[in-house]
């Protein structure tokens, strides 16, 4: 098979790696791919949201499958215009993408289905959602309704910065189209999980679940990032937790989709939280994880071009999951997730001794021979091994790299 992997981040990256292992595929293009998909991958100036163009590519090149990775082409209706055109891609159509598009459209679909999530109210008014906050009170929530890069969300700990959100989010515009409605939730208290699944109509087969490192420093401090780190499986969360989950959560999901007449066909990611109450719906996605597909997808057993043909034909795909632990850190520009430079040339990356690490690039480019970054996340760092605590020493060890370029900084207690 031929294969088209959109996107450019750790999560297309890692995908790609997924790929090349399999006797099924004979060449993996990436659109457009960064400094590390080159290895495996033949990398096209193209863009994720340049649908037209990867239309022509797939049909010129007689494209078998193409996998959409990032959300924005999934909402913008990649899934559509390849079906249209009798082409093979995995990914949800617009009209179910929207399960992640729309903060609101997810919060009330939850609400009529009864799938477990915390109270909310949408807003488009500024003074009346203070009022809503200044009457719940802190800490709360607030979310952009659009697509934010994963920066959309302010978890406030008193009401004046919940107010400044407001104000940043409906006043300042700081996301735009996608920050004119806002969604004030409220604070859940519990331990946050990740819960992928493939699905196609009614049918789920969830992956293992993971957990991700949102905040950008140790101890869980700082602001709120696309994911600083993940591991998988996760030891203290308990199976029956799990089965609740895919119970009370991806399988009414899934049915409720299909009733709403937008079935969903894709990964269809709950990003999960464990409260007295059982598990909560914070978010779903319409995509793989990131950073959580760079930890999950190392485990899986199958043949991941395999499990999607399966899946699409509504068969089982009888997933299988590798008895070891999977860690990994993300390495981040300084200044992430505000503003930081491009252009910084990468430590040499290669590995000496006995390290057993892998390393997933997202914001990274070809510069001649030369690595230089090009993202707030540069890589992921990972290590796959039988126990948890050498899996971390392993990511740890090699990290040390780092740890003399104040151009990067990296959290160092993913996992712990």
């Amino acid at each position: 098979m031929k294969v088209l992997v959109v996107g450019s981040g750790g999560r297309e990256h890692s995908i790609i790696e997924k790929l090349s292992l399999s006797q099924e595929v004979e060449k993996i293009y990436a659109a457009p791919g960064n400094g590390g998909t080159q290895d495996k991958a033949v990398c096209l100036d193209i863009g994720d949201d340049q649908i037209d163009e990867l239309l022509a590519f797939a049909v010129e090149h007689q494209i078998d499958w193409t996998i959409v990775g990032p959300e924005v082409p999934l909402n913008a209706g990649i899934v559509d215009a390849f079906e249209e055109a009798g082409l093979n891609i995995f990914g949800p159509r617009k009209d179910a993408a929207l399960i992640e598009g729309s903060k609101d459209f997810a919060k009330s679909f939850m609400e009529k289905y009864r799938i477990p999530t915390a109270a909310y109210q949408t807003f488009t008014d500024a003074e009346q959602a203070k009022a809503y906050i200044e009457n719940q009170g802190a800490p709360i929530v607030i979310k952009a309704d659009g697509l934010a890069a994963g920066k959309g969300v302010v978890v406030a700990v008193d009401k004046q910065e919940a107010f400044a959100a407001v104000d940043r989010m409906l006043l300042d515009n700081q996301f735009g189209n996608a920050g004119s409605r806002i969604v004030v939730e409220q604070f859940l208290e519990g331990k946050e999980f990740s819960l992928m699944a493939f699905v196609d109509g009614e049918n789920v087969y969830p992956m293992v679940p993971a957990r991700d490192h949102k905040r950008a420093y140790d101890g869980d401090e700082g602001p709120n990032t696309g994911g600083m780190g993940a591991y998988a499986p996760i030891p203290e969360l308990r199976e029956h937790v799990v089965e609740t989950a895919v119970r009370n959560i991806l399988v009414p999901a899934a049915k409720g989709m299909v009733q709403e007449g937008r079935p969903f066909s894709g990964i269809l990611y709950a990003g999960l939280i464990e409260t007295d109450q059982g598990p909560q719906v914070i978010e779903f996605n319409a995509r793989f994880g990131d950073p959580e597909t760079q930890v999950v997808l190392p485990l899986l057993q199958n043949d991941l071009i395999q499990v999607i043909v399966d899946v699409k034909k509504g068969k089982d795909p009888q997933l299988a999951w590798e008895e070891a632990y999977c860690i990994g850190t993300v390495v981040a520009s300084k200044g992430y997730p505000g503003s930081y430079e491009k252009g910084i040339q990468l430590p040499e990356l290669k590995q000496e001794g006995k390290e057993e690490c892998f390393v997933i690039h997202a914001g990274t480019k070809l510069d001649g021979a030369r690595l230089r970054s090009s993202g707030g996340r540069v890589l992921l760092v990972g290590s796959k091994q039988r126990e948890q605590h050498l899996a971390q020493s392993s990511v740890y060890k090699y990290l040390e790299r780092f740890d003399r370029d104040e151009h990067f900084f990296y959290r160092k207690d993913i996992g712990f």
